[in-house]
């Protein structure tokens, strides 16, 4: 028995039964590639008997992908065969895919048989297959549920009659990884000639099992697994391919087996697919989710930093993402804060780290991620406390009907003044009333304000260029009140300017 586990993707195929998933030919030639590049061993490139375009993918694929087996799917019938025989003209390795239902409600409800007629389709197929292509794959469809002694039964007509692989699907997602393991180990052990063909796990997740159940097979025998990018899918999916391959490296001392996956080449196929299918990866998905490397708790960040190996698995460089990703947000401690200054190029005392993370934790509490454009903010926030002109105080009251008023004290050198004013806004009002304080007659030249992200919550930057005695003077500020954020920019202008 081998150690060589062989991946066969069915991205393409399965996967793209999803509703609203569908690719056009030249995105499915974009995707082969990406599998090609990572090195799948198989790819599933489509049931070409279904439509022409699928029929048209299978012949462009093989035409695109050099050393992969290119596989097509079909039913029990010759027909199906035919076709997908004709698709596969141009591969340079080609897989026929046939099969059918073997668990008592698929055999009954389904196709309305008995268990020995399908028998016999399933041979015909298998030996009608064969005249086209040597390797053959013959798949048990429900196989989940389908009894062992039956099943044994069928797996050892179709590797008489030439299956090379043969397919063990749990179609309905049905099985425990401990029944499913049972089940691949039952035919290893049962069927004779079973040495002849490659045994092959498909599992789909519809208990959340799909990765477990496959590992379970792998490890009592099974050294073929079908995977999907992503885990996408029918109804819950299939497995993931990052998850199964991931584990047998992850856990290689335990398992002893390899696959031919360059796994640094995951992440970006994992955002392809996504990106071709519209078809967003959950932030919490295993390998590929946008948290599965990222640390919020303090505990756990401050762990991170001082070794990766105390919360981290795996490596993030091993698929494909540079760095593990400390997010900053309420729950962050200090380390965290100190990790990310250093990163962004400040050198500050541990005196300045705290004052800058008081900061931080009220910032934190406002919006849900701090970022890296809001911990300079945060810096510079902190240094302007030091500046000779600072804001105090600001009250705005304003609405569709009311006249916007705004109330302004200022700290000047540790004195205090007040001003209100109104305005034809709440920051022409708030300007209004500090140069009511200032007594300066500045001109404001320009007005930008942004947005850092795209979030409601999040951080506004305003620029402001003020000319004074025909010298420009050009001020920043950031809040996530944009009124705020307005006046910081207007004070740090100021303070640029001569003290008069």
């Amino acid at each position: 028995m081998s150690d060589r586990l062989y991946i066969f993707d069915t991205t393409l195929r399965d996967g793209e039964q999803v509703p609203g998933c569908q690719l056009n030919t030249v995105e499915k030639i974009e995707v082969a590639k990406a599998l090609e590049e990572l090195g799948v061993d198989v790819i599933e490139a489509g049931f070409p008997i279904s439509s022409p375009g699928d029929f048209k993918s299978v012949v462009e694929i093989s035409k695109a992908v050099t050393w992969p087996t290119i596989c097509a799917l079909t039913r029990a019938v010759e027909k199906d065969i035919d076709v997908a025989a004709e698709a596969l003209k141009y591969a340079k390795k080609g897989r026929i895919h046939t099969g059918i239902g073997t668990s008592y409600y698929h055999i009954h409800y389904k196709l309305n048989s008995n268990p020995d007629e399908i028998i016999e389709r399933a041979v015909r197929a298998v030996k009608y297959a064969k005249k086209y292509v040597e390797d053959v794959e013959f798949y048990a469809e429900d196989a989940g549920r389908t009894e062992n002694e039956y099943l044994a039964r069928v797996v050892e007509a179709v590797i008489k009659a030439g299956a090379t692989v043969v397919n063990i699907p749990d179609t309905t997602g049905y099985t425990m990884p401990h029944e499913f393991g049972e089940k691949i180990k039952y035919l290893i052990d049962n069927v004779r000639g079973v040495e002849n063909a490659i045994i092959s796990t498909h599992c789909h997740n519809d208990l959340g099992m799909a990765t477990a159940n496959t590992i379970s097979g792998i490890i009592n025998g099974a050294r073929q697994a079908e995977v999907t990018i992503n885990g996408i899918g029918e109804r819950a999916g299939n497995t993931s391919l990052e998850e199964v391959v991931m584990t047998l490296k992850s856990r290689y001392k335990v398992l002893n087996i390899d696959t031919n996956i360059n796994t640094k080449n995951i992440f970006k196929t994992s955002r392809l697919v996504s990106n071709l299918m519209n078809m967003p990866v959950q932030p919490n998905k295993a390998i590929v989710g946008r948290n599965a490397f990222a640390h919020s708790s303090g505990i756990h960040q401050d762990g991170v930093l001082k070794n990766r190996e105390n919360y981290e698995i795996i490596d993030p460089t091993e698929v494909g993402i540079n760095e593990s990703s400390i997010v900053l947000t309420a729950r962050s401690g200090r380390a965290a804060l100190k990790h990310r200054l250093e990163v962004l190029g400040y050198e500050l005392t541990k005196e300045k780290v705290d004052e800058v993370y008081e900061k931080f934790l009220e910032l934190a509490d406002k919006k849900k991620d701090i970022r890296d454009d809001d911990v300079v903010l945060l810096v510079d926030d902190t240094q302007r406390k030091e500046r000779r002109i600072k804001l105090d105080f600001l009250q705005v009251v304003t609405g569709k009907s009311l006249i916007p008023m705004a109330t302004v004290r200022l700290d000047i050198a540790g004195e205090k003044f007040d001003a209100t004013s109104s305005g034809n806004g709440p920051v022409d009002a708030a300007i209004k009333a500090v140069k009511q304080i200032l007594k300066r007659q500045v001109t404001l030249e320009e007005f930008l304000i942004q947005a850092i992200t795209k979030g409601s919550d999040d951080v506004g930057k305003v620029h402001m260029e003020l000319d004074y005695d025909g010298v420009k003077f050009f001020g920043f500020g950031a809040h996530t009140d944009i009124i705020t954020a307005s006046v910081e920019a207007f004070l740090d202008a100021v303070n640029k300017m001569p003290v008069q």
